[in-house]
């Protein structure tokens, strides 16, 4: 019997029957590039020698990382991406339209469940929130399957992740996924896909699943997974522009492993530099002074996220001692945003508003750090020199904890508020 993992990937490659190790071709749903990523993608698919890719209407080009355009070199790249993408007819997200890849491409129902989702992003792991196998390659990878339509791997073992208890209050599960990287470590999960579960993750919204599923990568799993409930069908069903399939565990799936986590005393988590597994809770970690704060990002630049600092930032200013960066990650988020009134909120507490980009999480621009410097930020990283200078640090947190910190001018809980 098989686990959802394997009822995705058996029935994408033909098979009746898959297992952990075996090799398999599987056809893939939809194929992902960015500004970055892409041009190398290109470059490699023209020496393939083939004039057209397998399926326009399955490949999408996202220019986020540095747009809008930084400098003269990320402008040729994104214009060298366009002119493949209008020659191909693939779909391309132009600036004003795009967000952060890894918020639009299931907020515009571009992927859904049951997919097999290829990306020249290792983030690309985020959609694993709908039931859908989803997970980055290099791009000569992707550039294989755009000219195939099909992606060569190897069935990944999976591990069970059982969370129990009520969520607390301020808990969400970028709370959950920093606790769960702290417990097994940066290569707990490697080269595994990471099945959540439990009724603490029955209770949380897909905002939170999607974050989740972001970060399986920083315990170096292949994907991360969700079974499709009805949260996920009502977000779905509305964006959903073509047939899918839902798969699920048979009742007696077999797993590499399975943890238990009771998580009814869980705290706000920070994970310390320069580590996603350096994580601790809050009350552990004193009063630590910085100097910026970024919320936003494909780990938590959507509503909710927002919604949460914009509560907490209302009647609030920013302490002058530091500055605070808001990133909505898609122009729909920033227009519901706008609409709510957390943008008014934001600005009236002091606080930076950027068009939707990746620019600060990985250095590009929009928020680069001194030497000397601290960040806490709602991103996914916080290697050395992630967010710019190898002399500054960087601290990982949830929207509560960052909306508390910009206040406070140190690492706060919420309830400091």
């Amino acid at each position: 019997m098989m686990n959802l993992v394997e009822k995705i990937l058996a029935a994408h490659s033909g098979k009746t029957q898959v297992s952990p190790g075996d090799f398999i071709n599987a056809k893939v749903d939809l194929v992902l590039a960015n500004d970055i990523t892409a041009p190398i993608a290109v470059k490699e698919f023209k020496k393939i020698g083939v004039s057209k890719v397998f399926d326009p209407k399955k490949i999408v080009f996202v220019p986020d990382h540095f747009v809008p355009n930084k400098d003269i070199a990320s402008a040729e790249q994104v214009k060298m991406v366009r002119e493949f993408a209008r020659e191909q007819g693939i779909l391309f997200f132009e600036c004003g339209k795009m967000g952060v890849e890894h918020v639009i491409l299931h907020e515009q129902g571009l992927v859904l469940p049951g997919d097999i989702v290829v990306g020249a992003d290792s983030h690309t792991c985020t959609y694993g929130a709908l039931g859908a196998f989803t997970t980055g390659m290099g791009s000569t990878d992707i550039a294989a399957a755009m000219a195939t339509g099909e992606v060569w791997m190897k069935v990944p073992p999976t591990i069970k992740f059982n969370y129990t208890g009520k969520l607390p209050k301020w808990i969400g599960g970028k709370d959950l996924i920093l606790f769960t990287i702290g417990q097994i470590g940066v290569d707990g999960a490697l080269y595994s896909a990471m099945y959540f579960c439990g009724e603490a993750i029955d209770a949380l919204s897909m905002e939170n699943r999607f974050t989740m599923s972001n970060m399986a990568i920083e315990a170096g799993g292949k994907a991360g997974l969700f079974r499709v409930d009805e949260k996920t069908l009502e977000y779905v069903t509305p964006r959903a522009k073509r047939q899918y399939t839902v798969y699920d565990n048979d009742a007696d799936a077999s797993y590499a492993k399975t943890y238990n986590f009771d998580i009814s005393k869980l705290e706000p988590q920070v994970s310390l530099p320069h580590s996603p597994a350096n994580a601790r809770p809050i009350s552990q970690i004193g009063k630590i002074k910085v100097d910026q704060v970024i919320i936003g990002s494909c780990t938590n630049g959507r509503l909710e996220d927002l919604a949460i600092s914009a509560k907490l930032l209302e009647g609030n200013k920013v302490n002058p001692d530091l500055r605070t960066i808001v990133i909505p990650g898609s122009q729909q988020v920033y227009l519901d945003a706008l609409k709510a009134g957390y943008i008014e909120t934001f600005i009236n507490a002091g606080v930076a508003v950027s068009t939707p980009t990746c620019g600060p999480c990985l250095g590009g621009h929009m928020g680069i750090l001194a030497a000397g410097e601290r960040c806490l930020a709602t991103t996914n990283r916080n290697f050395v020199g992630r967010m710019g200078s190898p002399k500054s640090e960087v601290y990982l947190a949830g929207p509560a904890v960052a909306a508390a910190t910009a206040i406070k001018g140190y690492i706060a809980h919420p309830d400091e508020i």
